[in-house]
């Protein structure tokens, strides 16, 4: 089992960056694919970004593809999401999630019932 932490969120303007942690507690990180959702006001949470395990491989949603990057430190049980060109509509609560690698041909998930562990969330919002 694996309790997840998020940090990082804040007010920023359109167009700036902003990093987000996600720590976990647990000897066992390193053996979790890790994710980001994000959930605005009203919506569904949806997905914004995997990475596999090994940390060698990463999966995002298109509407932040080229924006955000998922990274991973399997030796600080952290794993980040840097959001550079920050739109209004990134306006939500970001939450990280955990699960244990799938076998089969697509390693990736994007579904939110996918996922067993998640954080608390943390707030991102961006200003116009």
């Amino acid at each position: 089992q694996v309790q997840l932490v998020e940090s990082g969120g804040g007010l920023v303007q359109a167009g700036g960056s902003l990093r987000l942690s996600c720590a976990a507690s647990g000897r066992t990180f390193s053996s979790y694919d890790m994710a980001w959702f994000r959930q605005a006001p009203g919506k569904e949470r949806e997905f914004v970004a995997v990475i596999r395990w090994t940390g060698r491989s990463t999966y995002y949603a298109d509407s932040v593809k080229g924006r955000f990057t998922i990274s991973r430190d399997n030796a600080e049980n952290t794993v980040y999401l840097q959001m550079n060109s920050l739109k209004p509509e990134d306006t939500a609560v970001y939450y990280c999630a955990a699960q244990y690698p799938r076998i089969g041909s697509t390693w990736y998930r994007t579904r939110a019932n996918e996922y067993d562990y998640w954080g608390q969330g943390t707030q991102v919002t961006v200003s116009s």
